[in-house]
């Protein structure tokens, strides 16, 4: 039995890298506490269970059930609360993704557990753990301690590190059924539509963002352009994504994605309060707007006062003779 249970996705490349930042931060309570911890598989191949051992974790659980073969967050919910019971588990750990996002709470209030959303950092103290969270839109870093015996933690992507053992260890993986009946599967993904060969936000280290100062869907080939040079992802402000310039999986902000790379860049982002909800625990911020007296500048670490469509073929030449590749034709046109 685990008194930690890491609950972990998968994509068709293995384990996400948000979940491989939960099971380092399963381990590291885990030594601390001196509990035992386990992956549980959410979405995946088998086989990525054991991928978890390189995160120096020994115990897997994949939960099997003919109503979990198209994924129920209700469902899956459902068979949790009995794994929970089972497991006697008292931490239960994920990441603050979509999908986490949407399962945690639910899981939470069946379970009647103390519930802190999107952390930045848990922490020890007296044997108990303390989780900072940012409230009022980042103004403020919160510090809390949940005071039921079961506890429920969803982690910021990215700003937990990930951290492989030197030794991987061997994974024992079992199988759990739960007991599940039809109406707990009350709701079912039917189809998942996915960017294929796109980063996502939530796992880029690099993300270049646009704004409304792009002016139209047929210059956000700069963003992209700009993405690619750098190896990362493209993202977006609500105001492109209403305006259907952009998908709504590249949305930054409050009601879109959370992010924390280590760069991001954000181009023609005037930086309304909900935006920079998704984004001010950046590593480095770096904002590009015409207006000086733009709201972005006041988070940004470097910020370049002038229009995007004049900097960023700028920038595109100066970063790819840094990076040694190949500026983007596009952006040699524009430079001539």
């Amino acid at each position: 039995m685990a008194t930690i249970l890491a609950l972990v996705e998968a994509d068709a490349t293995g384990l996400k890298r948000s979940s491989a930042e939960v099971l380092t931060v399963a381990r590291t309570l885990a030594m601390a506490l001196n509990e035992g911890p386990a992956a549980v598989l959410l979405t995946g191949l088998p086989e990525h269970i054991e991928q978890a051992g390189s995160y120096g974790i020994t115990e897997g659980v994949i939960i099997e059930h003919e109503l979990l073969q198209t994924y129920s967050m209700p469902a899956m919910a459902a068979a949790l609360t009995q794994l929970v019971a089972v497991e006697q588990a008292r931490f239960i750990l994920a990441a603050a993704t979509a999908r986490g996002k949407e399962l945690l709470p639910r899981l939470a209030a069946k379970l009647k557990a103390g519930y802190a959303p999107d952390c930045v950092e848990l922490r020890l103290q007296d044997g108990s753990i303390q989780a900072v969270r940012p409230i009022y839109a980042g103004k403020v870093l919160a510090t809390i301690r949940l005071r039921t015996t079961l506890q429920v933690f969803s982690l910021r992507p990215n700003v937990f590190t990930a951290r492989p053992v030197e030794l991987p260890a061997a994974v024992a993986v079992r199988v759990f059924r739960p007991e599940l009946r039809a109406e707990d599967r009350s709701a079912v993904v039917h189809e998942v539509i996915r960017n294929e060969g796109k980063l996502d936000v939530l796992e880029a280290d690099i993300i270049v963002s646009g704004g409304r100062g792009m002016r139209g869907a047929e210059h956000f080939w700069m963003i992209e352009e700009l993405a690619q040079l750098l190896g990362g992802a493209v993202g977006a402000s609500r105001a492109v994504v209403d305006a259907g310039w952009r998908p709504h999986s590249e949305q930054v902000g409050q009601t879109g994605k959370t992010v924390s790379p280590n760069l991001y860049i954000a181009c023609g982002i005037s930086g309304a309060i909900q935006h920079l909800a998704g984004m001010s625990s950046s590593k480095v911020i770096v904002a590009i707007n015409k207006d000086a007296e733009a709201p972005i500048f006041r988070v940004a670490d470097y910020g370049i006062v002038g229009d995007v469509f004049d900097v960023l073929p700028r920038l595109a030449v100066k970063l790819a003779r840094f990076l040694g590749k190949p500026l983007p034709e596009r952006f040699q046109r524009e430079v001539q």
